[in-house]
């Protein structure tokens, strides 16, 4: 075996959906639905060093889980196996809003 080898890396693909399951495992305390389902990550980027880089919003500016829920997140995809670093950014453009919701999530909460 040659160790000069490069480590090729994670399997992206399989880490992303292992990171989407963690984050369907998050909830926004006020409602019954988890962050991913309900629209609060708009994008999942992850590398094959194993970092990831999240962005991610909230319902409003003033939810009052502002200050711990990016922790939340960033603790939680930092638990897959896999994964080096992680950075998520909090942003308010575009702002979140009820057709950013799964189907699935729309229907819990009575959104037709």
């Amino acid at each position: 075996m040659n160790s000069d080898r490069e480590d090729p890396g994670i399997d992206v693909e399989r880490t992303r959906d292992t990171i989407v399951a963690a984050l369907r495992s998050c909830y926004d305390p006020e409602i019954p639905v988890n962050i991913y389902d309900l629209g609060l990550i708009y994008d999942v980027a992850v590398a094959q060093t194993g970092d990831v880089a999240i962005r991610m919003t909230l319902t409003s500016p003033a939810c009052p889980v502002a200050g711990s829920l990016p922790g939340e997140v960033e603790g939680r995809v930092r638990g897959v196996a896999g994964v080096r670093d992680v950075q998520v950014e909090l942003v308010w453009d575009p702002p979140w809003d009820k057709d950013r919701m799964s189907e699935a999530a729309k229907v819990q909460l009575g959104f037709f």
